[in-house]
C-alpha cells in the first residue's frame, strides 16, 4: 500500500471523525470509552497527540512513566484533556488531519489504525454507529496483525481470521473467526467486536 494512499485515507477518517465529534452532547464527553480508564474526552485528547509529539517529548514521557508506553499515553491524554475543551481539541484534530507526522517509532499505517479504532472506542459506548470502510480497515488490520506492538498474534494464538467483506485472511490454527474487517480490527486490538 502506498504511503500517499494511506495518508489520504487517514486524513479522510480524521475529518469524518471530527465531524462526528461535533455532534456529541456535553454529557457524552465524560462517558467511559472502550479504552479502560479513559473518557471520550481523553480519547480525543490522545488522538491530537500523534502529530504533536516529537522524539524528545516521547522519550521524556516514557521515562516519566517508568518505561510503560501505556502509562505514558494515558498520562499525556489526561493532561491534554484537562488543558483543552472538547471544542478546542476537535479544532486541533481537524487542523492536523492531513499531517504526515506521527509518533516516534510508528509506521505509516499506525495513524490509520489509531483513528479507526479510537473512533469506535468513542462511538460504541455512546450507542452510536461509525462505519469502517472495508479496504481501510483491512490495511489497518494487516498492520495490527504483523506488528508485535499491538499483540494481536499473542492475543489470538491458534486463530485464523477471515474478513467477510474484503479479501483478507491471517493467522493459522483450528479456530476460525469470520467477520467484517472492522470487527476483526477491533478484536485484534483487544476490543469487544459485534460480530
Amino acid at each position: 500500500m502506498e504511503f500517499q494512499q494511506i495518508l489520504s485515507w487517514t486524513e479522510a477518517e480524521r475529518l469524518d471523525l471530527a465531524d462526528f465529534l461535533d455532534t456529541l452532547d456535553e454529557h457524552e464527553w465524560g462517558v467511559d470509552s472502550l479504552c479502560a480508564g479513559w473518557t471520550v474526552h481523553d480519547v480525543l485528547a490522545h488522538l491530537t497527540l500523534s502529530t504533536r509529539t516529537g522524539l524528545p517529548a516521547f522519550v521524556k514521557g516514557v521515562i516519566r512513566a517508568r518505561g510503560s508506553l501505556d502509562r505514558m499515553e494515558a498520562d499525556a491524554a489526561r493532561r491534554r484533556a484537562a488543558e483543552y475543551t472538547p471544542a478546542e481539541l476537535i479544532a486541533q484534530f481537524r487542523a492536523t488531519a492531513a499531517s504526515p507526522r506521527r509518533s516516534p517509532g510508528s509506521k505509516p499505517a499506525d495513524p490509520l489504525v489509531d483513528v479507526l479504532v479510537h473512533g469506535q472506542d468513542i462511538a460504541r459506548p455512546l450507542g452510536r454507529v461509525r462505519e469502517m470502510p472495508a479496504e481501510r480497515a483491512a490495511v489497518a488490520l494487516e498492520r495490527v496483525w504483523t506488528s508485535g506492538f499491538y499483540g494481536a498474534r499473542k492475543r489470538l494464538p491458534g486463530t485464523r481470521l477471515i474478513a467477510t467483506d474484503t479479501d483478507w485472511t491471517a493467522g493459522e490454527g483450528a479456530k476460525e473467526v469470520r467477520g467484517p474487517a472492522g470487527e476483526l480490527l477491533l478484536l485484534s486490538t483487544g476490543r469487544p467486536a459485534d460480530r
